[in-house]
């Protein structure tokens, strides 16, 4: 066993994370990791696609190491620093027309509870709607509008009530068109059967569903929700958590459907990897939030202000955008090639740079991810109820060099174990 890896049994940490791998990593650069030996890993993880611009980004650490000298901690109720404002209006710029009013906190978890609480206040109504196979979070209430695996549910019960879960398109059915009217039925028979429609406060939905292996929603599907939501005065809510800021080639997953959600919410990429979410909404929802409902010790910390401000900057520099979309169309169009030659990769689908191949079996995929980290030094992880889907989920920052060298080492990966 390496120095990188976990050398014993002894230890004062938790054993409930799940780890994809054992490498004991000291810093990070760009795409890639580097353990106590200084062999670097390509990191196809990106923090589970959080670390948008890569790790320690240099315009990303200057702004936090400013800011750090200036001030940690200004809690919002106390008084207003002056970060939170900018991100505010930075953000008005970058999200969809109708999100004008934002809320800043520390997770996505405390992000989508957010958003259910500010649903609630703003409709008088108090239940909400999402969809098979989505995933949400860890907190009780998250993981009862999560459906993506049972191990994040099993032994946690009972979880909050007024959460319904309707059908979500099977995206392998032959007959696209078909399976969207059957899912957007299941939703009218919900309805009809389970929860009236002027009972429902939201529908919250994620753009690419996430865990259950990179989906695309439909856009047949979200117009459908759409339509359903302005009919019946239902809130849509976007979770953009992994989709948001360029990971799919546009600013936010959201704008492929031409749909203006009701409350949108953001974490993970927002801030290069540093903790840190944020709530958008339209000001005429957030007017009936009752101030001091809602709030946290460390909502808006100057610190994650500063990586926001400065991610920013790194996204919407010209043409990176471009490059994003360019370096999806570069991995995507590499595994459809290796899917020609390997029978057992069954599909390859995603946006940008949130891709996904599904295999035969999550024994292969496994295998395959294995051969991957122990042979090629890049690491990649998989998704789904049953663990066959492995994400491509590079920082966005990711070279057409780094692609090839991935893509290379994934297709020794599918020789070598097949």
């Amino acid at each position: 066993m390496t120095s990188s890896m976990v050398s014993g049994p002894t230890s004062n940490l938790s054993n409930v994370w799940l780890k994809v791998t054992d490498l004991q990593v000291v810093r990070g650069l760009g795409c890639r990791v580097y353990d106590a030996n200084d062999n670097a890993y390509l990191d196809f993880t990106a923090g589970i696609a959080a670390a948008s611009t890569g790790h320690c980004h240099p315009k990303v650490v200057q702004a936090i190491a400013e800011q750090a000298q200036r001030f940690v901690h200004a809690q919002a109720n106390i008084y207003t620093h002056d970060l939170l404002e900018p991100v505010a209006a930075r953000l008005a710029e970058l999200t969809p027309n109708s999100i004008d009013t934002f809320f800043f906190s520390n997770s996505s978890d405390e992000i989508l509870e957010a958003a259910v609480k500010l649903a609630k206040h703003a409709t008088g109504r108090r239940n909400i709607i999402t969809f098979d196979g989505a995933f949400h979070g860890r907190t009780l209430l998250t993981m009862a509008m999560s459906t993506s695996r049972s191990i994040d549910r099993e032994g946690y019960g009972p979880f909050p009530s007024g959460v319904f879960v309707a059908p979500f398109p099977d995206p392998h059915a032959s007959d696209q068109e078909a399976e969207i009217s059957r899912a957007l039925r299941g939703l009218d028979r919900l309805f009809q059967t389970q929860v009236a429609a002027h009972e429902v406060a939201a529908i919250i939905i994620e753009p690419v569903i996430g865990e259950r292996g990179y989906i695309p929603t439909p856009r047949a599907f979200i117009e459908g929700l759409d339509q359903r939501c302005r009919e019946n005065g239902i809130l849509f809510v976007a979770d953009e958590t992994q989709s948001g800021f360029g990971r799919t080639g546009k600013m936010f997953a959201i704008e492929e459907h031409d749909i203006e959600p009701d409350i949108i919410c953001m974490s993970k990429g927002i801030a290069s990897g540093f903790p840190f979410a944020a709530l958008g909404t339209r000001r005429v929802h957030d007017d009936k939030w009752t101030p001091g409902s809602h709030g946290g010790s460390s909502n808006g910390t100057p610190l994650g202000c500063a990586a926001a401000l400065a991610t920013f900057d790194v996204l919407t520099e010209p043409g990176f955008l471009d490059n994003v979309s360019a370096r999806g169309t570069q991995l995507t169009d590499s595994l459809r090639d290796f899917q020609q030659l390997d029978d057992s990769m069954l599909h390859v689908r995603g946006r940008g740079l949130m891709v996904a191949c599904e295999f035969d079996s999550a024994e292969r995929a496994a295998a395959i991810v294995g051969h991957c980290l122990a042979e090629g030094k890049v690491i990649l992880m998989t998704a789904g109820t049953r663990k066959r889907t492995i994400r491509w989920m590079p920082p966005l920052t990711v070279t057409s060099d780094e692609i090839q060298e991935a893509t290379t080492a994934f297709a020794a990966a599918i020789r070598a174990t097949g």
